[in-house]
């Protein structure tokens, strides 16, 4: 009898690219032979390999112990001492002092840079201003505020005083952000008075404003003055945070922290429901954010690194500021959106700023796809040498889009695996090691434990079925507990398994002849269709493939025959037409790819799909629509017209 987790895995993508021979002599990791033997030192002798990996960084005392696993609880470096904001910053001084830390390009169009000395100044003063507003050690900081360099300034001094922050994205609602301040007990919130979207001013002074309406823990708001629109300020409750930071000293010594102090929390339930506020705490989330970062993004002293997340995502916390700061890297941040005034907004930055490593989500991808191979072209991109991706499974045929057309044929391209609970990459290519695959995630990170089992927890080794993605053993990044909500953690990441100790991803993948994984999607975006598990992302893979497609979501509609049908929505490119016989074409090309048993029943041509400001595909509004429901929340929704012309309205 199949297994509700075996899922078929049909698409087939034969491409290898090896890393390109001059990238990979000047690497950090420059043959799949060293990864190999590294990678089996990391699950042999654990504790050796992770101690010798934190000893490169700052410790004020030093741990008693590498690792304490009692399953699900891990304690990493437990008895040590340290402290993330400086090593982050103090470390680099005064050698780094000069070198830029943060280079930050506003949506108008104003830009800054930020030394590390002169960071470490802003983050003492910052600190300072904290502790008198009566922020300590172990107190909740709510962080909402717009993509400036003061956002990393606020996170590096709560972590410099012990306090931890929780920073909630600003895309979110007022009552999202109510929901998140009320679960974490957030004593102060962090603001501005606004940020810049699309040219217009998004108000988030007004939202925080609303959010703390009524009885709430919080005691002091300090907002920041970025669009001078005249916010209001609430006596005895709100205070500038230029005033505040204009009287604050630039020296502020670091507290040193236990590394199982916790570091941040970070909500990954979106707007509705319960908040499921992930816990990471200091030491581990360090030094995971601090090796994968060096060696995936293989940093050099002389990159510009971008990543394009938002901070009020996990891949802001670990891959904008934690680890680049850690190694010493200059950070890009930027405030708008890529399209802003035009489709070309981020190659005049990578232009303007010589930026070296690229790193920004598929979804990103596709709509540079869509927008066309003119903007690029535009643009001197020769200064970029690695490119990545992150957020969710790249389908074949953007990952050699952005291979050719951005990286010019000759940057290697870093797909990652990895999550909000994991804290750090998991898998992931070395891009001057490992031959990749177009849409595989290739191998696991050191000291990541990855199978794809099926429901009995057995390996499926079979290359065409694909299984739940587990990792089998504790890694130093690894979420501690779902903040407040103990039993929580324990039931969704660790019961499924229980007397194994493995961690459940809730991902569904496959591994190929060669051992590559290859990432299905969240399980819960699997399809049903006539007894044939299928997962989403090779439906929508095999529709992005037509040279007419710029981007595909496929989603389930009940079906009292198959149980589901599969309905793909459609964006096409700049000089393609939708017409019903490009549907039929659609369908017979993903036969033709897949097999008839993923043939869409429906193709729905639309202009674009929709998607959240970080750039999430919102499938929970496309199967709404594909089955005539109301909409549910759409507060993080970046164009709401889109929905309204999907419904016909």
């Amino acid at each position: 009898m199949r297994r509700s987790e075996d899922i078929e895995s049909l698409l087939r993508e034969p491409r290898v690219f090896d890393p390109p021979p001059d990238f990979a002599a000047g690497a950090k990791v420059r043959d799949l032979e060293t990864y190999r033997r590294e990678h089996r030192r990391s699950l042999e002798d654990p504790e050796g390999f992770w101690g010798e990996k934190a000893s490169a960084l700052l410790w004020y005392r030093p741990w008693d112990r590498v690792l304490e696993w009692q399953p699900p609880h891990a304690r990493w470096f437990a008895g040590g001492l340290t402290n993330l904001a400086a090593n982050c910053l103090d470390r680099h001084l005064p050698d780094r002092a000069g070198k830029t830390a943060i280079l930050w390009e506003g949506e108008p169009g104003e830009t800054r840079t930020l030394t590390y000395g002169e960071l470490h100044a802003e983050v003492c003063r910052f600190a300072n201003v904290l502790r008198a507003q009566g922020v300590g050690a172990g107190d909740r900081v709510a962080i909402y505020m717009p993509m400036v360099p003061e956002l990393p300034v606020a996170m590096l001094a709560c972590a410099r005083i012990g306090a931890v922050h929780s920073v909630v994205f600003g895309g979110f609602s007022a009552e999202a952000l109510r929901d998140r301040v009320l679960d974490a007990q957030a004593k102060l919130v962090v603001t501005a008075d606004g940020g810049f979207r699309r040219g217009a001013v998004v108000p988030l002074k007004a939202a925080v404003d609303d959010a703390l309406r009524g009885e709430t823990p919080v005691e002091r708001v300090i907002v920041l003055r970025r669009v001078g629109d005249g916010a209001r300020l609430r006596p005895g409750r709100d205070r500038w945070w230029h005033e505040l930071a204009a009287a604050a000293p630039a020296e502020c010594e670091a507290a040193p922290v236990e590394a199982e102090h916790p570091l941040f929390i970070l909500y990954t339930s979106g707007t509705t429901g319960k908040p499921k506020g992930i816990v990471h705490t200091t030491g581990g989330y360090m030094v995971g954010c601090h090796l994968t970062a060096g060696l995936v993004f293989d940093l050099r002293e002389t990159d510009v690194y971008w990543c394009t997340a938002d901070a009020g995502w996990v891949t802001g916390h670990s891959y904008v500021v934690y680890g680049p700061l850690l190694n010493g890297a200059t950070t890009v941040l930027y405030e708008g959106a890529p399209n802003h005034p035009e489709p070309d907004r981020f190659w005049r930055i990578v232009e303007r700023h010589r930026v070296s490593v690229f790193y920004t989500a598929p979804t990103a991808i596709r709509a540079f796809v869509k927008w066309g191979e003119e903007w690029p072209a535009r643009h001197d991109l020769t200064s970029l040498r690695l490119l990545g991706s992150v957020g969710e499974p790249i389908n074949p045929a953007a990952w050699t889009w952005y291979h050719r057309v951005l990286g010019g044929g000759r940057c290697p391209i870093v797909d990652t695996w990895w999550q909000t609970e994991t804290g750090a990459i998991m898998i992931t290519p070395f891009p001057g090691a490992t031959p990749t695959k177009p849409g595989s995630a290739t191998l696991p990170f050191y000291g990541v434990d990855a199978e794809v089992v099926d429901d009995a927890g057995e390996p499926v080794d079979d290359p065409s079925r694909g299984g739940l993605l587990v990792i089998r053993r504790p890694w130093p990044s690894m979420l501690r507990t779902i903040h407040g909500d103990p039993g929580r953690y324990v039931e969704q990441y660790w019961s499924r398994f229980a007397d194994r100790g493995w961690y459940v991803t809730g991902d569904g993948a496959h591994r190929d002849a060669e051992g590559y994984f290859w990432i299905l999607g969240r399980l819960d975006d699997v399809l049903n269709v006539a007894g044939h598990r299928l997962g989403t992302m090779e439906i929508e893979s095999a529709i992005v493939s037509h040279p007419s497609v710029a981007e595909a979501a496929v989603v389930g509609r009940r079906d009292e025959l198959k149980g589901q049908a599969v309905v793909a929505f459609v964006t096409l490119e700049g000089h393609a037409q939708a017409r019903p016989d490009l549907a039929q074409e659609l369908r017979e090309h993903v036969v033709r790819q897949i097999g008839a048993i993923a043939r869409p029943d429906e193709v729905r041509f639309t202009p674009g799909l929709p998607k959240t400001r970080s750039g999430k595909i919102m499938r929970r509004l496309l199967q709404d629509v594909a089955e005539g429901r109301d909409l549910g929340d759409t507060t993080t929704l970046e164009d709401r017209q889109i929905v309204e012309e999907l419904r016909g309205e």
